[in-house]
């Protein structure tokens, strides 16, 4: 009765954790949207200085020193840069998606600060979708599966006892 109990609550806390993934992925998608938006105008901003001063993005950057602050601010520039493509990257991967490929390309939620700010702002609610109907089965069917092995294996080395000494009744 106890194991059938907890591995009921384990599979029902599942299916509420694993039902929130369409919307947060939803909104981490907006605000990661919001972030390119932001670098791309950053990035244009630096390409048209350069090029209004007869340079490649490169070369305005191998520019960039002589100073500790033009060093410091090259080496953000470059941060700023290599996040913009990156972010960029993941926009595209997830643009068009639905919830079921966003799950499919996890790898593209990767930004630590954007998944921060999507979970402070991220209000938990029961989705009346069929995608959160389908995460909270998945979820509920992973929960309740791993909950169920787990609980087997604490119950194993005292079971394989107990056959142990039937074992031994039986043969005397």
């Amino acid at each position: 009765m106890i194991v059938r109990t907890l591995t009921l609550i384990a599979g029902l806390s599942g299916a509420a954790v694993t039902a929130q993934f369409p919307e947060f992925s939803q909104q981490y998608a907006q605000r990661l949207g919001g972030a390119v938006d932001e670098l791309t105008a950053v990035v244009a901003d630096f390409d048209a200085s350069a090029q209004a001063s007869g340079l490649t993005r490169q070369e305005a950057l191998a520019q960039m020193q002589g100073s500790d602050f033009l060093t410091r601010r090259r080496a953000d520039m470059e941060t700023t840069l290599q996040r913009h493509e990156r972010l960029s990257a993941a926009m595209a991967a997830l643009q068009d998606a639905g919830p079921f490929t966003r799950a499919y390309e996890l790898r593209h939620f990767s930004d630590a600060e954007i998944a921060r700010r999507t979970y402070d702002a991220y209000k938990p609610a029961l989705p009346l979708t069929f995608e959160g109907a389908a995460f909270a089965i998945v979820g509920y069917a992973g929960a309740a599966l791993i909950m169920a092995l787990l609980l087997a294996l604490l119950k194993w080395p005292f079971s394989r006892g107990r056959q142990a000494r039937s074992g031994r009744r039986a043969a005397r």
